[in-house]
This record gives structure tokens, sequence and C-alpha cells, in this order.
């Protein structure tokens, strides 16, 4: 089985995609629901919290298409971003103290549910931004499983002991591995020489084209070893590369695959009883 989500983010938020996109985050998102329309996969979107509030017209169509499950992304993606910096040296969260992921997660929820009526039960974090208080926080406050980080060898949801389901990204992520907006060679270059960063599919970065012939082919892994695939792909970050040219070749394969709804693959609670012991 595979699992299709994406991260949704509001313009205000001002990133790197956005400053080189002729239109808005959610319109191209518009654009690749129609895509998926067109084979009906369904998909998971990670909204954040101010795309309910500020972007609310060119949101509605998306949120409300029955092919789409909507998830919690963060209210306003750690913004002001100094904020989260002191934190991080602070008390070791990049998330911030206890208390203000508990509104952040809860400003989030009652953003989802006043505009579209759904309780938000599944999360991830802008950036895979990952604390020592976001397990217990979510579950808390209802959220059932969060897909943070990324681990190729993941075999599908496990269970945390803080009260919640992990599911990390599983397939090659799209806007750290392609070259695209302001993801030259030359930036990448200076921002692996800068930071040696690295996630489970290693420092590379790659055509569209490339990463697109990856994503197939672990996909296709995946299935083999009995994996359910945990693949992410960003509307924006589609149509930046080569306006969705290579994402519809992905869609063409997954429309001759099972695809569900994350929320479909948490396991039954006699499953998670079996993992605590």
């Amino acid at each position: 089985m595979i699992c299709l989500t994406g991260d949704l983010h509001h313009m205000s938020l001002g990133t790197g995609n956005q400053h080189h996109s002729d239109i808005s985050e959610l319109k191209t998102s518009q654009l690749y629901l129609d895509i998926l329309r067109s084979a009906q996969i369904k998909v998971t979107f990670f909204i954040s919290g101010l795309c309910f509030v500020e972007e609310w017209d060119d949101l509605e169509p998306i949120a409300n298409d029955p092919l789409v499950e909507i998830g919690g992304h963060n209210y306003n993606c750690f913004k002001p971003e100094i904020w989260h910096r002191v934190w991080k040296k602070l008390i070791g969260s990049y998330n911030g103290p206890r208390w203000y992921q508990d509104l952040d997660t809860k400003r989030t929820i009652r953003a989802a549910q006043k505009r579209t009526g759904k309780t938000i039960k599944l999360w991830r974090n802008h950036m895979y931004m990952h604390g020592p208080y976001t397990e217990s926080v979510l579950a808390k406050n209802g959220v059932i499983l969060i897909s943070d980080g990324v681990k190729k060898d993941s075999m599908g949801p496990v269970w945390d002991d803080r009260g919640i389901w992990s599911f990390p990204i599983n397939v090659i992520p799209d806007h750290e591995h392609i070259y695209h907006a302001e993801r030259t060679r030359e930036w990448v270059a200076w921002w692996q020489k800068r930071y040696n960063w690295s996630d489970d599919f290693g420092p590379d970065s790659y055509s569209v084209e490339d990463w697109a012939e990856m994503v197939i082919e672990q996909l296709k892994e995946n299935e083999s070893r009995g994996a359910v695939s945990n693949v992410i792909i960003h509307p924006i970050t589609m149509y930046l590369a080569d306006r969705f040219v290579s994402v519809t070749r992905i869609v063409d394969y997954l429309a001759t695959r099972k695809c569900v709804h994350i929320s479909e693959i948490i396991p039954p609670d006699s499953d998670r009883q079996e993992a605590r012991t």
C-alpha cells in the first residue's frame, strides 16, 4: 500500500518556493489535485493553521475534496523564527516549551475545525521539526499519528508509549533532494558545506526527472519488502521543478497500486496493546 502525502503552507510564511512561484502555493495545490482527481488517487495533506485563516477561499476546494484527508502542520510554521532559535538554545526544543506546543496544536485544530467541521487526528511538523514534548502534547490533543522525519527502512506505523503512532517518510523526499527554485547546484553545495546536511537517503540532490524515477523504484522496493510507503510530494515543488511533468509519471504508477489515506493504515487498538508489550 502507498500513502501519498504533502505539506501545504500559508503564503504569508514567505518560503523560498513561494518567492519563486508566480501563483500561490494553494493554487499550485489545486492544479496538483486536478491531476490526482484524474487518477482517483487519495492524498493526505498536512496543512498549516494559517491556511485556514488567511486563504480559505483557495483552500476550501482542496480541504473538502473527498480524495483529500487533512492533518495539522503547525499554526504559523515556527514564526517568528527568533523565538524558536532561543528555545532551542535554552531548553533544547526548537518547537518551543510544552505550553507553547500545546497552544500551537490547539490553534491549528480549532482553525481547521471552524472551517471544515473536521477534527484533525494526524500531524506533521513543519520541516519535520521534532522536540522532547512533541508526542505527549499531540496525544493530549487527540492526535493519533505523527509523520515526522525520514527513515528509509520504516515498515509502517510504530506505537510510541507516549500515546501516539509514528510513521516516518520512507521514500526519498522531494524538496530536499530536487534542484528547483533557489536550490541550484551552487546553492545546494553551499548548504551542504555550511550545515553538513543529510537525511536517511543521503545528502545529494537530483534533477526532478531522476528523482521521479527513484521514487517509483523505491515504491516498488517497499512493496516487495512488505512495507507501507509514505511518500511526500509538495505541489509547489512539482510546479516549480517542471510544471508537474515528472509527478504525472509518478501518479500514473500510483494509479496501478493501492493508495490509501494515512488514517486507513493506523493499526487497531488490539495491535496497540501488543506494541506496548
